[in-house]
């Protein structure tokens, strides 16, 4: 297992998605982005997401985010030392509620990167 972080800081999820390659979406038919509704995903090109996701801006995306009260759950490298891409929109706890990031065990799956 290779530690996770989580945040809501919106310069770290930027930056952790583009120094990837990523960008945010929504799943298709799942809501309009700025009406509060919408699946938020990051994707990555090469993906399985071609189809399915749409691919939005990042005000859409963040709008989104805040009024659904998530947080982002992200890995920096494998546990082989590795950039990750692992990631994961999680719901934000009122209690836990931070712009500082939090330290979590991420499980590593084969072939993961």
């Amino acid at each position: 297992m290779s530690a996770a972080k989580r945040t809501t800081d919106h310069r770290t999820i930027r930056r952790w998605v583009e120094e990837r390659g990523g960008y945010p979406a929504r799943v298709v038919g799942a809501g309009h982005p700025g009406e509060g509704e919408g699946i938020l995903r990051i994707d990555f090109p090469g993906y399985s997401g071609e189809e399915t996701l749409e691919r939005i801006d990042w005000s859409s995306f963040f709008r989104v985010f805040e009024d659904s009260e998530l947080a982002f759950l992200y890995q920096e490298e494998t546990g082989q030392g590795r950039q990750s891409r692992f990631n994961k929109l999680i719901s934000r706890r009122p209690e836990e509620e931070s712009d500082e990031e939090e330290e979590y065990e991420a499980e590593e799956r084969p072939g993961a990167a």
